[in-house]
């Protein structure tokens, strides 16, 4: 079943496009709408059973000032009821009448649906400013105007969600590539992750490459034509750990599994360039990348935490095209080293990720 939950369209004021474009998407399926918190509410205390292969679309008309009482109570209601999207698929339509907020909306929209258990294909997110300047590439490839560009991947998102399934790992010992930058003497991140090994022994084929002390020399940032180039021989410009051993690794993995301690608010540089030079690979892999999986552990000294997930969501799923599974993210706080091993129920949340890996 195919279920459209409209979010802001009654705070939105201008919802004429957003109508036109969903419109055109939905054309000829069958597919149920909701329309207000308290009938969305209602849906997400239903168990499970009823609720389980439902492909969820939400559609989000934003105001000019980027944020909806609406919006807040749907988030309200996904962060109250932990499991209320378990077995359901989604993907996200934003509609925005300013050029701020809607890509910022649309990927926390999906952190916080995937953290009560929905599963996304990538790419799960088509996001418009109010003058659709966003979309001027994509309407001069296809010889079409912005909103015709906006309507047509409107479309496919649709098609996408609902022909997504998530590969069966049933019987099958999963490759798991480990992406880290940290010390081990130091880090609570890397013990999370040994945590979490350690319950994967046996179930999983694990490959572990560090991109620590400057292996990985940041995107240079070449033309499209170039990276497609380099991108075509698993190759880039800059060669190094990326190309020989990197690429050939999230080639073979089934998951990838990305271990972020929290630098003031994001990523390490070692990651963002891991995100930035995989550019190359994912012009040649888009397919196969939309069988492949990703994971993060996150781990904040203070908090901001979430802010960390949401950059590898931006970066993995909705940009590089990999599954975010159900509940891909374990955040935890944890400041001097070797804390973590002291947050209460931490080895029981690192045997849940690991068998959510293996599923």
């Amino acid at each position: 079943m195919l279920l459209v939950v409209k979010v802001g369209w009654d705070e939105a004021g201008h919802t004429e496009r957003i109508g036109r474009v969903l419109s055109r998407a939905l054309e000829g399926r069958t597919y149920q709408v909701i329309e207000r918190e308290k009938a969305f509410l209602r849906w997400c205390v239903r168990t499970r059973a009823e609720k389980e292969g439902t492909a969820v679309l939400f559609a989000v008309a934003l105001p000019k000032a980027g944020v909806s009482l609406s919006y807040v109570h749907l988030v309200s209601c996904l962060v109250r009821h932990r499991h209320c999207l378990a077995g359901c698929r989604g993907a996200v339509l934003v509609d925005g009448q300013g050029e701020f907020f809607t890509k910022k909306i649309g990927r926390e929209l999906i952190f916080f649906a995937n953290q009560a258990g929905c599963i996304f294909p990538g790419k799960p997110l088509v996001e418009a400013t109010g003058s659709l300047y966003n979309f001027n590439t994509q309407a001069q490839i296809q010889g079409l105007s912005n909103e015709e560009a906006y309507a047509v991947s409107a479309g496919r998102l649709v098609s996408k969600l609902l022909a997504f399934t998530r590969p069966d790992g049933t019987g099958k010992t999963k490759d798991v590539v480990v992406l880290h930058a940290s010390s081990r003497r130091t880090s609570n991140t890397l013990l999370l992750w040994e945590m979490v090994q350690r319950h994967l022994q046996g179930k999983a084929r694990v490959t572990e490459i560090s991109l620590r002390n400057g292996t990985v020399v940041d995107c240079r940032g070449c033309s499209y034509e170039t990276c497609l180039h380099f991108g075509e021989k698993g190759d880039c410009f800059y060669g190094g750990v990326m190309v020989e051993k990197v690429y050939p690794a999230v080639r073979k993995g089934d998951v990838i599994v990305l271990v972020c301690p929290n630098y003031n608010d994001a990523v390490s540089a070692n990651i963002m360039a891991f995100f930035n030079r995989l550019t190359a690979l994912f012009r040649k892999e888009e397919a196969a990348f939309a069988r492949k999986e990703v994971y993060a552990l996150v781990v904040s000294g203070y908090s901001g935490g979430d802010i960390v997930a949401e950059q590898v969501i931006d970066a993995m799923n909705c940009n590089k095209n990999f599954i975010l599974p159900p509940y891909f993210a374990l955040i935890e706080t944890a400041n001097a080293p070797k804390s973590i091993l002291q947050n209460e129920g931490i080895e029981d949340r690192a045997a849940r990720l690991a068998r959510y890996i293996c599923m």
